[in-house]
């Protein structure tokens, strides 16, 4: 059985994340920037469906055994919020810079700003059976204001727990290491490989 999976994004920044902790010569890891891979309304109500949502469809649609992944963000002042719609809380057409305006903004007198990044990363088999799911999470608190040019998404406004510094500062070796992405492949890629070895 050949060494490839496909990963269901076509999210430039993500895909380059996964694949630098991910990284192994005798691997073939396929993504949306290889493929034409079909568009996946992320209607599910938790993480863990609209992971396996993409995964299922994606690996369907390609014949590829597929990981699909979905992150959310939660605030413990907002009540969880903006959580699983992290990616779209500004608006459908939003983008990142709009998502962190709209977060600092509703933070901008509360004093404990205690949140959360979760992912559940979902792998499928080309079939598009559920072999497993597995979930990482990061701790941390939202900062005052943006900080740093790093990363993506929420990255400069999010200073993990333990840390003075946003994820927009640090060093991509750094931030895989802690991170809520990094920690689910990492229980992740195990997994995958004992499929390859069946």
């Amino acid at each position: 059985m050949k060494k490839s999976f496909l990963i269901a994004s076509g999210n430039k920044h993500k895909i380059q994340e996964i694949q630098k902790i991910l990284f192994a010569s005798d691997w073939e890891v396929l993504s949306g920037l290889d493929l034409n891979l079909p568009e996946v309304e992320e209607d599910q109500d938790s993480l863990e469906g609209n992971s396996l949502k993409k995964a299922k469809t994606v690996a369907l649609a390609t014949g590829e055994a597929t990981i699909a992944d979905d992150t959310g963000l939660f605030v413990e002042a907002l009540e969880g919020r903006p959580g699983i719609y992290a990616a779209r809380y500004a608006g459908e057409r939003c983008n990142f810079a709009d998502n962190r305006k709209k977060l600092l903004a509703e933070l901008k007198d509360v004093q404990t700003r205690n949140a959360y990044f979760a992912t559940v990363i979902t792998f499928c088999n080309p079939k598009g059976e559920k072999i497993c799911s597995c979930q990482g999470v990061m701790k941390g608190e939202i900062a005052i204001k943006e900080v740093g040019n790093r990363g993506f998404g929420y990255d400069n406004i999010f200073v993990p727990q333990g840390y003075t510094k946003t994820l927009g500062e640090m060093s991509e070796e750094i931030k895989n290491e802690i991170s809520h992405r990094g920690k689910a492949l990492k229980k992740i890629f195990p997994e995958i490989k004992k499929y390859f070895k069946q």
